[in-house]
């Protein structure tokens, strides 16, 4: 009697998969009886066809290797293997060990010499796969376009409804504010992280509920949260892809094939913050670990040979990097004192902010901001053409199924879509009219004229004040420090914060 190694595979091991688990097992159970086979034992993998980490399988071929069975059984050749390299593998291990394969749909079937056709279905089914993965490519990229969420976890500070990202009404969406803030502020991305688990604040893993939860914040976690746009209202999605439909590699996607909508949801983090936090992390990135972070580091430079300063303790300010590790001979001390530096700049800023008349500054970016309202004004007449467009669609749709020229099943295929594109229309419309209001020229020149009273009124130079204004403070032998302003920095700056 020949003994029977049975192969299963099913995509997931939810209810319907495990029915039709069961469903299989039976077939086989009755497939060998009437063969008069006996079953050695079942291999069933929870896995894609075009997997090559698969458990069972691999446990199959040592048992076909080991000469435990005499015939491979599986339910079709796709079952076992949806690309060549794994196919052939199988079948060279099957003839060296004298063991036969057999599929029942008749495709393949070693018994009855039955087996030429072997690599040509192979390919088929490789091909197959891979148009399978296109088509899911290309629709993760409509619903991308469409603003919809493909992730499977919503970035902290906001969840997923209907493939839509919505602020969530907990704590969270301020820890992201904070977060932006002390980073701001001054404060390193392990500081931040070991302050939030030391106040106990849930982690994103915690607030995704996801099975291995930890509840200590990282330096990692902290910086993937500061360089995320989707805290900007945006969407960039498909930034990574496999390598291949027979393997879970996956390599970065260039910029210009990744998925960006813009404005698809509402924003945590003002354009602004966010371009600061980004500027901010190139330049720390290559600061001293081990160095305490004081108030001017990263932001005063050499004016001679380019170095950035050191602060010194036993001198209560900075010297000349090169100075501080070479000696006076590669360069002189450069020294000021960070109390005079403090006043000094507080000074300039406060002069600086007094001697900007709201309204010239207004019109030095009117055309930027005239053009940043078209710009939205024509994205929202195109979204409620669009919906315009679609609604009627949906109309026609009823006259078809009524006149019997679509199916039901179609009908109702046709309108689940028709309605998510409505949804995500809708909000977008939301969005951009929220966005419209903000960039409104009373909106921009009222919160100009207070933020410049709220600055004229500090009487500290605090690390938020003076990363938002100065962007390099260059230091001359005798002190002197030539301030450079972030002259370049769009309007919005100064209103949202």
């Amino acid at each position: 009697m020949l003994k029977v190694g049975v192969y299963i595979r099913v995509s997931t091991d939810n209810v319907e998969q495990q029915t039709s688990l069961k469903n299989q097992r039976d077939l086989f159970i009755q497939y060998a009886k009437e063969k008069e086979w006996s079953i050695y034992d079942f291999y069933v993998d929870v896995e894609s066809g075009t997997s090559t980490k698969r458990k069972e399988l691999n446990r199959l071929i040592k048992d076909a290797e080991a000469r435990k069975i005499n015939v491979l059984v599986a339910k079709e050749l796709s079952r076992l293997a949806r690309n060549v390299k794994l196919s052939h593998k199988i079948k060279r291990i099957a003839e060296t060990n004298n063991v036969h394969i057999v599929t029942l749909d008749g495709a393949i079937n070693t018994l009855e010499g039955n087996g030429n056709m072997f690599g040509l279905y192979a390919w088929i089914y490789e091909q197959e796969a891979q148009r399978t993965s296109e088509r899911i490519k290309i629709a993760l990229r409509s619903r991308a376009e469409l603003g919809l969420f493909n992730g499977s976890v919503a970035p902290y500070g906001y969840e997923c409804i209907d493939s839509k990202l919505y602020i969530r009404n907990d704590n969270t969406p301020n820890i992201v504010k904070r977060i932006f803030s002390e980073y701001i502020n001054g404060k390193g991305i392990d500081t931040i992280a070991r302050h939030l688990y030391n106040e106990g604040i849930p982690t994103p893993s915690m607030i995704a509920g996801k099975s291995n939860k930890n509840d200590k914040w990282h330096g990692r976690t902290i910086q993937l949260i500061l360089k995320n746009q989707a805290y900007l209202g945006h969407m960039i999605q498909l930034k990574q892809s496999t390598v291949s439909v027979i393997s879970k590699a996956r390599h970065k996607t260039p910029i210009d094939k990744q998925a960006v909508i813009k404005n698809t949801h509402e924003p945590i983090i003002s354009e602004e913050d966010f371009k600061l936090v980004q500027e901010l992390m190139k330049v720390r990135t290559h600061k001293n670990h081990h160095q305490a972070l004081h108030l001017f580091t990263n932001t005063i430079y050499c004016s001679d040979c380019g170095k950035g300063m050191h602060y010194k303790k036993n001198r209560k300010g900075y010297v000349c990097g090169t100075f501080n590790k070479h000696g006076s001979k590669a360069c002189s001390s450069h020294i000021v004192k960070e109390t005079n530096l403090s006043t000094i700049v507080l000074s300039e800023i406060k002069q600086f902010v007094t001697n900007i008349k709201t309204t010239d500054l207004y019109d030095n970016f009117k055309l930027e901001i005239h053009n940043e309202i078209l710009k939205h004004k024509n994205a929202l007449k195109n979204y409620e053409d669009d919906l315009i467009i679609i609604k009627k669609r949906k109309s026609k749709s009823i006259s078809l199924l009524i006149d019997e020229i679509i199916t039901k099943s179609d009908y109702e295929l046709f309108i689940t879509d028709i309605d998510e594109q409505v949804k995500s229309l809708e909000h977008k419309i939301v969005i951009t009219k929220q966005a419209l209001e903000k960039i409104s020229d009373t909106s921009l020149l009222n919160e100009l004229n207070k933020i410049k009273n709220e600055e004229l009124s500090l009487d500290e130079l605090t690390p938020a004040l003076l990363h938002r204004f100065i962007k390099k403070i260059d230091i001359e032998e005798d002190g002197t420090p030539i301030i450079s302003y972030r002259l370049t920095m769009p309007l919005p700056t100064l209103i949202n914060n």
